[in-house]
């Protein structure tokens, strides 16, 4: 069983180390190294963020960053949730998006956003079990 708790500044370590798996599949993010806990928590919103944990370790996490400082979308999020290779196919995944989803609008966040690479389909697939969409493809995002 998954425990879910509040994403603190002592789980950085854990949290970098799962983004940086991720970095290294080439199909999750743009990014190409991992940032400091200080520029992390600055481009992330400071509520809805967690991480799921089996006996104490660390095994995935979800956070939002904003999409826009314009007022009209403080209630917008961008979505991410990333997961430890050794727990991939597992269900936790899924489960953090629907904890995140629930954080979030507890937080006042109506509308979630996440970007995706086509190539990520099990990304693809809990977000969809979600309630998330496909609305279109970006060509040519991140040159």
């Amino acid at each position: 069983m998954y425990i879910f708790d509040k994403m603190l500044p002592e789980d950085w370590e854990a949290v970098k180390q799962i983004y940086e798996e991720g970095i290294s599949t080439g199909n999750a993010t743009f990014q190409q190294q991992s940032p400091d806990w200080h520029e992390w928590n600055n481009d992330h919103l400071q509520h809805s963020r967690m991480v799921a944990k089996e006996d104490g370790i660390i095994l995935g996490w979800a956070a939002l960053t904003g999409v826009s400082g314009r007022c009209v979308y403080a209630g917008v999020g961008e979505v991410s949730v990333y997961v430890s290779g050794k727990a991939r196919g597992k269900g936790v995944g899924k489960q953090l998006l629907q904890k995140l989803i629930e954080e979030s609008e507890a937080n006042n966040i109506w509308t979630l956003q996440a970007g995706i690479f086509p190539e990520n389909i099990a990304s693809i697939k809990i977000h969809e079990a979600c309630g998330f969409r496909i609305l279109g493809t970006e060509n040519a995002s991140g040159k």
